[in-house]
């Protein structure tokens, strides 16, 4: 039975999703205009997906520092791409105490220009190189509406910026770090992705090329979900970062940027979950297991902190519900918080040796013999909840992936049934506009190793240059 307080998705995926954000207790809005409350189930999961990529990036070479929040104008101002990219969404401080600053300060919506300029004064040879960095921040941006994890003014993120002595290498590093973002959506949230090249149009501001991951919700909405950029030499001629090269000659660096946000949150939550509430990937989850007593018996308070310090001790992230609830209360916050595992005991079930495995994804409950290998069968459920939860979002995908040679063909899909449309481009800017007519439609990526399936552009008909996959973006 679905819970009372959450919209089914299928009627108001918009009201469904606020439904599951406020009774999993993720989030809250506040009264700061366009900013949300991260409540401590919403936090604890980007603690986890923090904990995650640090250790990825770690194993790749790369060194957490952190930048000032405050950037004065003047430095924003030296990459013209940058600013005027970011324009509409800066937020400015003009005043200090009871003083009018000198010079205005925006309030960092992303660090290039600190980095860049905190790199002119370290890197002087190639011996000082690579130097690959990371921060974890927030970031403010003046967003016009507000969705929890998904459009805030300030939200969470990290953000690497990289310099390198060769373009080689510093591609090199664009495109491993696009790769640590596809195993880690893939792998631990389960979440299958498409990745690709942006758009001259959609790449970010003053870069190359962005490199891009790009997810499938269940509404059959995409979303951007982390960038890596390649910027060449655009940011240290603009900011001076020189250095001695290996002939002994001035040269400019090379620079990267990649970047995800607590927009992950966000997808998790459309990927997986339900009109039960959250659903989350074992792997992600702050808490895999609940032990769940029933009654007040010794005995079993006794079982489950047998069970508790056994799966404890393997490293599996459990709790026991000690609450003054209702038995049916505790399995019904359980569900909607998304806990993957719920482990139910009770003295008649001790009774009839067996206790109760209840699995969050599939609703299943498994009777088993309380003298089981406990651990060995938490970590088989868990690791089939993780593949089940991939393997659907990847079925729900490819369902609502299409392909496409006539217009009419995209609008009648995005009209009706929305997701993932292949189609092929001519790579004229003003083709990309005509399809942005239907329903906002825009193009996520280039598809840079797939054969074409067409020759002529779904727009103009000309010479196709791209196969391009196409979508309603969040």
């Amino acid at each position: 039975m679905a819970n009372k307080a959450i919209t089914s998705r299928d009627v108001d995926f918009a009201k469904w999703y606020t439904d599951v954000v406020r009774a999993a207790k993720l989030a809250d809005y506040s009264n700061v205009k366009g900013c949300t409350v991260f409540e401590p189930n919403g936090y604890a999961i980007w603690e986890k997906m923090q904990a995650v990529l640090d250790k990825m990036f770690k194993e790749t070479g790369h060194k957490n520092v952190y930048m000032p929040v405050l950037i004065p104008e003047n430095l924003m101002k030296k990459e013209g791409e940058l600013i005027n990219g970011f324009a509409p969404e800066v937020a400015w401080v003009t005043i200090g105490g009871n003083k009018e600053l000198e010079e205005r300060m925006c309030i960092r919506p992303t660090s290039e220009t600190l980095f860049s300029d905190y790199y002119s004064n370290k890197v002087r040879s190639y011996r000082d190189l690579p130097l690959k960095y990371n921060q974890w921040c927030n970031v403010m941006r003046w967003e016009k509406e507000t969705r929890p994890f998904l459009r805030s003014r300030e939200f969470l993120w990290q953000e690497g910026h990289t310099v390198h002595e060769t373009s080689m290498e510093a591609e090199l590093e664009t495109k491993n770090m696009l790769e640590t973002y596809k195993t880690f959506f893939e792998d631990y949230l389960a979440i299958p992705v498409i990745t690709g090249k942006k758009t001259e149009k959609e790449k970010f501001a003053g870069a190359e090329y962005t490199l891009t991951v790009e997810a499938l919700m269940y509404s059959g909405v995409s979303l951007q979900s982390g960038t890596s950029h390649y910027f060449g030499q655009k940011f240290s001629k603009a900011y001076d970062i020189k250095f001695s090269n290996r002939q002994n000659e001035l040269e400019y660096v090379y620079q990267t940027s990649w970047g995800v946000t607590t927009r992950m949150i966000g997808a998790l939550i459309m990927v997986h979950s339900d009109d039960d509430g959250l659903v989350l990937p074992p792997k992600i989850a702050p808490t895999q297991v609940m032990i769940i007593p029933i009654g007040e018996s010794e005995e079993v308070k006794t079982f489950c902190d047998g069970v508790y310090t056994k799966l404890k001790e393997k490293n599996i992230s459990v709790e026991v519900d000690l609450t003054e609830k209702s038995p049916g209360f505790k399995f019904a916050e359980a569900e909607v918080n998304g806990i993957p595992v719920r482990i139910e005991i009770g003295a008649r079930d001790l009774e009839n040796n067996e206790i109760t495995i209840a699995r969050r994804d599939t609703k299943e409950k498994i009777k088993l013999n309380k003298n089981i290998d406990i651990v060995k069968a938490v970590e088989e459920v868990m690791n089939d909840i993780q593949n089940n939860l991939f393997e659907r979002a990847k079925k729900r995908r490819d369902e609502l992936t299409y392909e496409c040679h006539k217009l009419e063909e995209v609008e009648r899909i995005m009209n009706t049934k929305p997701g993932f449309v292949k189609a092929m481009w001519c790579g004229d800017e003003a083709c990309e506009v005509k399809m942005k007519e239907i329903r906002g439609t825009k193009s996520r990526c280039i598809l840079e190793n797939e054969t074409a399936i067409d020759d002529k552009c779904i727009v103009c008909g000309k010479e196709a240059k791209h196969l391009v996959v196409w979508g309603i973006q969040y």
